[in-house]
């Protein structure tokens, strides 16, 4: 594995737990050369999952992309780095268990929904104001009133 800082090849593996519900193994590494701290993940090779987007144009499912909406959804919150890494496994794990090879974006925005619901109010209207593309303020204080009652 190449150190994202230096490019050494040669580490050594500080830690590995279960992620992913036990799909994954999460790996924390440190290079020897530098002492640069990584996380790397080993995952079972799956069939690439394609996502159908709302034009109907088809591209692959990007792990990265969905991590970084739901960051963006939590910036700023009291969320942990942890805690949004396992809210994307979960809903990695709900893609992969669907057993399709194309999945409508519509069920992804549903899912991180779903799960930021669960986790904090703020980060789940955050999603949901892009997610459902609000047009003016009374379509976000619906949703606000509907999450509140």
């Amino acid at each position: 594995m190449k150190c994202p800082r230096c490019g050494a090849e040669e580490d050594r593996v500080v830690d590995s737990r279960p992620a992913q519900e036990g799909a994954a193994v999460r790996r924390r590494r440190e290079c020897l050369s530098c002492n640069e701290r990584f996380t790397t993940y080993e995952y079972v090779e799956q069939t690439p999952l394609s996502i159908i987007k709302v034009d109907s144009r088809r591209e692959p499912f990007e792990r990265q992309k969905l991590l970084a909406g739901v960051q963006i959804a939590c910036h700023k919150r009291p969320i942990s780095v942890e805690a949004i890494e396992a809210i994307v496994d979960r809903i990695e794990a709900k893609l992969y268990a669907l057993g399709q090879g194309e999945i409508g974006s519509k069920i992804i925005g549903e899912l991180v929904m779903d799960e930021l619901k669960k986790t904090d109010d703020i980060a789940y209207v955050r999603f949901a104001s892009v997610y459902r593309r609000f047009q003016d303020k009374e379509e976000f204080m619906s949703e606000i009133k509907r999450l509140l009652g």
